[in-house]
């Protein structure tokens, strides 16, 4: 699993006519920086990688704090129909991303959001998947915890923001590491909703490094390094959550 990710941090240190030898060196010879000097002299990735850390860190905290509040809603609050409908929400995991687009893109026009963050962060602060995940860590919770805070005059919402929010960190460290990865590698709905170059995220500024007819290979692999590494930073913080956050919720 981690060749891959060798070969292109490998690519990335090489000089363009080391890149394509045969048979193929792991180890670059003469090593060299250039290629990530080349990625910012191309484009401005400074610019990318802002909006990108901008999007990401507010999607991903908008998700957790929806979900969060959704899925303790659906666990813990009775209301008529609360079965139903929480399926009904789970059923739009299977709608695919590709049918949303079109509808989504028709009512960002609409509302004016074009090249905007709202138009990039807002559409990927809600998931179904998220919703069911808090869930499910929720329905575990001792009852006799809300009892307790009932007992004390608490209602829902206290319950909520000073009990089962901590209670749930492991969970919703969980979620903000999958919410991040989903935000920081989005590609197709950045490159529909966005036309300003000053608007684009990193993976959707690092495709114009791919040429039309010819590519620096190493250039772009230096690039995808870069893109790469902040979703490594934020998992390397946040593993010791996740095996945790993932038993307490019944998936494997």
């Amino acid at each position: 699993m981690l060749l891959p990710f060798a070969w292109m941090l490998s690519t990335s240190l090489k000089t363009a006519g080391a890149t394509f030898v045969t048979p193929p060196n792991w180890l670059p010879d003469p090593a060299t920086l250039d290629n990530y000097a080349k990625v910012f002299d191309s484009a401005p990735v400074g610019r990318f990688l802002f909006n990108s850390i901008v999007v990401s860190v507010t999607s991903t905290a908008l998700m957790v704090l929806f979900c969060a509040m959704s899925g303790y809603a659906f666990a813990r609050i009775p209301f008529r129909g609360r079965t139903v409908l929480f399926y009904a929400y789970l059923a739009t995991l299977m709608i695919p991303q590709q049918v949303t687009l079109t509808p989504l893109f028709i009512i960002m026009n609409w509302l004016g959001w074009t090249n905007s963050y709202q138009a990039l962060i807002l559409p990927s602060s809600f998931g179904a998947f998220g919703t069911f995940l808090l869930r499910q860590f929720f329905l575990r919770l001792p009852r006799e915890i809300e009892e307790a805070a009932f007992i004390d005059g608490a209602g829902y919402v206290r319950i909520f923001f000073t009990i089962a929010i901590h209670l749930a960190r492991p969970a919703l460290a969980t979620l903000a590491v999958f919410a991040f990865m989903a935000s920081w590698n989005s590609f197709l709905w950045p490159l529909i909703i966005t036309t300003d170059a000053s608007m684009m995220t990193l993976p959707l500024g690092l495709s114009a490094l791919q040429g039309r007819w010819t590519t620096d290979w190493n250039v772009l692999m230096a690039g995808a390094v870069i893109a790469t590494l902040p979703i490594i930073a934020v998992y390397v913080f946040a593993q010791r959550f996740i095996i945790k956050g993932l038993s307490h919720t019944g998936l494997k």
